[in-house]
C-alpha cells in the first residue's frame, strides 16, 4: 500500500491559519516598494493549502480566480465546504504534487504560492514543485515561497532531530501524534536538565523549548515532527529556483524592507560593499541570523523607473484597520524594539483615524504644509511609514471600487458561514473584507457580536445575552485569567463588557472593511 502522505503528518489536520503574504495585494506593495512592476494577475495557485481559509478568503474577496490542492482529503474537504459558502471561483484538489504536475486539466498561473511547504517535504517533492514552475506558471508570474532558513536553525536542529528520534523510537504508536509530541518535548526538557554540553554551545535553546510547551500540538506535530524537515540557505534556495528561471525581488514581510530596524550604520555599509545581490542576500541573512523567510520571485521581473515607481505609488490606496488608540510608536525588528518618530507618524495615522480609504497621494497633499525642523513629509518619508505601518498590521492596501462591489456578495455569504461555524467552534478566527480582500482577525465572540448585530440586535447587551443563550446551550462557559465562569451572571458580565468594548472599537473598523454596513 502506499503511503499517500509521503512521511508528512496526517493524523491530526493543520491549524486553521490565514496569511495575508499570499494575497495579491501584500505582494503589489511588496514588489512596488521595491521598484519592479506588478503583473496582471488573473489565475493563481496555492501548493498545499491546508485548511483552505487563505485561498478561500482571497478567492471570495477578490477578482483573481484560484486554484488550490492539498494531498490531505481532510482539508481539502473542509476548504470546499467555504469555497461552497463563497460561491467564489475557486478549485481545490486533493492532488499530491506529481498528479498536479501530471494534470492537463488546469491553466497557467500568474501566480503561484506555498507557505509553510518548501521545508518539510522531501527532495523529490521540491523537484515536483520546481517542475510545476517551469511548466505552470507564466512568463512574468509571481512565486511566493516560505522555508525555515539557515543559520538560524542551525542551533536547534540536532534537538528537533532528537525529539522526532524521540516520538518515532520510544513513543508508544498507540497513544496518538499528541501524546507522543508531548513526550518527546518532555524528554528535550529532562535532557537540558543534565547540562549537556551542546545546549552551552546552542544558545537560548531552553528558552526555545519552553516556548514548544506553549503552542498548540497541531502546530507542533506539522512544524518539528515531519519525516522531512530541511532548512536551507538562501543561496541553496536560489540555485533551486534558477532552474525555473525565478529571480528574487522581494522579502513578503514588509518590515524586512527596511534597514533601519533590521541592521547597524556598520552592518548597512558593510553589506552596500558587496556588489552581488544574491552573496549580499546571504550575507544579511548571517547578520541577522534568520529562521524563517518569506519571499517573492518573478519569472523575468521589470524593473520600474524613479517616476513610474513614484506615480504608482501615489496612486496606492490605504486604509487605517485598527483603531487609532491601538496604534504604538514602536515597531520591533532584527536590532530590537526600535521607537517611531511621533512627528512623523502621528500625523499620518491622525489624518487615517477616520478609517475612510485614501491614496498615499492624499497623505502627502493633507500634510505637505506641515513640514518643520528634522520631519519632512515628502514621498519617501510617507512610503517609508506606510511600510512600517502596513507591517506592524494596522494599515491595509485597498481595492478598487469596482473590484469591491463584486467581491461584496461572497464575502457576505464566506462569513455568514463563518458566523454559524462560530456559535460553536473557535476554529476559524478570520473575517473577509471585500475591501481590503484580505482576512481580518476576528475571535469567536467578535463573529458572534458580528452576526447578533447584522440580525437587527442593536446593542452590546443583546448581543451578550443571544452570545450566552448559545453558549448555554452547549454547555460552554467563559475563560477570564484561566479560570472558568460559572454562574450565568458572571459569564453575562463577562460578555457584555466583551460586546462593549467590540462595539466601541471594533465595529467600526468591521464598517469601514465592508463586513457590515
Amino acid at each position: 500500500m502506499s503511503d499517500w502522505s509521503a512521511g508528512y503528518v496526517s493524523e491530526i489536520g493543520y491549524t486553521f491559519g490565514y496569511y495575508k503574504q499570499l494575497g495579491v495585494n501584500n505582494v503589489q506593495l511588496s514588489l512596488l516598494h521595491r521598484g519592479y512592476a506588478m503583473p496582471r494577475i488573473e489565475t493563481a495557485l496555492e501548493l498545499g493549502f491546508g485548511q483552505g481559509v487563505s485561498t478561500n478568503i482571497h478567492a471570495a474577496a477578490g477578482s483573481v480566480q484560484w486554484w488550490g490542492t492539498d494531498f490531505n482529503p481532510s482539508q481539502a474537504a473542509f476548504a470546499r465546504t467555504l469555497a461552497q459558502a463563497s460561491g467564489a471561483h475557486v478549485t481545490l484538489m486533493d492532488y499530491s504534487f506529481e498528479e498536479l504536475l501530471a494534470a492537463e486539466d488546469l491553466p497557467q498561473f500568474d501566480y503561484i504560492a506555498l507557505h509553510g511547504i518548501w521545508s518539510w517535504i522531501s527532495h523529490e517533492n521540491r523537484s515536483v514543485i520546481v517542475d510545476v514552475l517551469k511548466s505552470k506558471l507564466n512568463v512574468g508570474g509571481v512565486l511566493y515561497i516560505s522555508y525555515n532558513t539557515l543559520p538560524g536553525w542551525s542551533g536547534f536542529a540536532p534537538m528537533r532531530h532528537l525529539m522526532t528520534e524521540h516520538a518515532e523510537i520510544l513513543g508508544a504508536e498507540g497513544k496518538g501524534v499528541i501524546t507522543r509530541i508531548g513526550e518527546a518535548v518532555t524528554f528535550a526538557k529532562d535532557l537540558l536538565a543534565v547540562n549537556p554540553k551542546y545546549a552551552a554551545a546552542a544558545h537560548g535553546l531552553s528558552d526555545k523549548i519552553d516556548r514548544i510547551q506553549t503552542q498548540p500540538p497541531h502546530y507542533l506535530a506539522h512544524e518539528y515532527f515531519n519525516r522531512d524537515w530541511h532548512p536551507m540557505y538562501f543561496a541553496e534556495m536560489a540555485d533551486w529556483l534558477r532552474e525555473a528561471k525565478l529571480d528574487y525581488v522581494a522579502s513578503a514581510n514588509c518590515l524586512n524592507h527596511l534597514d533601519f530596524i533590521n541592521l547597524t550604520a556598520d552592518q548597512q555599509a558593510f553589506l552596500n560593499d558587496i556588489p552581488d545581490r544574491y552573496f549580499r542576500e546571504s550575507v544579511r541573512g548571517m547578520i541577522v541570523n534568520e529562521q524563517f523567510r518569506a519571499e517573492y520571485w518573478v519569472k523575468g521581473p521589470i524593473a520600474l523607473t524613479g517616476l513610474e515607481q513614484a506615480e504608482q505609488l501615489r496612486a496606492t490606496q490605504i486604509l487605517l484597520t485598527v483603531p487609532q488608540a491601538d496604534v504604538t510608536n514602536t515597531i520591533t525588528g532584527a536590532l530590537g524594539e526600535a521607537t517611531l518618530s511621533e512627528e512623523l507618524y502621528d500625523p499620518i495615522v491622525d489624518l487615517l483615524s477616520d478609517h475612510q480609504r485614501r491614496t498615499i497621494e492624499d497623505v502627502e497633499r493633507a500634510l505637505s504644509d506641515q513640514s518643520s525642523g528634522d520631519v519632512v513629509f515628502d514621498l519617501p518619508k510617507i512610503v517609508q511609514a506606510i511600510i512600517v505601518l502596513v507591517g506592524a498590521g494596522y494599515v491595509s492596501l485597498v481595492q478598487d471600487s469596482a473590484t469591491e462591489e463584486v467581491a461584496r456578495p461572497r464575502t457576505d455569504a464566506l462569513n455568514r458561514f463563518l458566523f454559524n461555524k462560530a456559535r460553536s467552534s473557535s476554529d476559524v478566527n478570520w473575517l473577509a473584507s471585500p475591501v481590503t480582500g484580505e482576512g481580518i482577525a476576528a475571535n469567536r465572540f467578535e463573529q458572534m457580536f458580528t452576526a447578533s448585530y447584522i440580525h437587527g440586535s442593536n446593542s452590546a447587551s443583546e448581543w451578550a445575552e443571544e452570545v450566552w443563550s448559545i453558549l448555554e446551550a452547549q454547555g460552554h462557559r467563559v475563560i477570564l485569567e484561566g479560570q472558568q465562569l460559572e454562574s450565568a451572571e458572571e459569564n453575562i458580565e463577562e460578555i457584555t463588557r466583551l460586546a462593549e468594548e467590540f462595539e466601541s472599537k471594533r465595529l467600526p473598523i468591521f464598517r469601514a472593511l465592508g463586513i457590515v454596513t
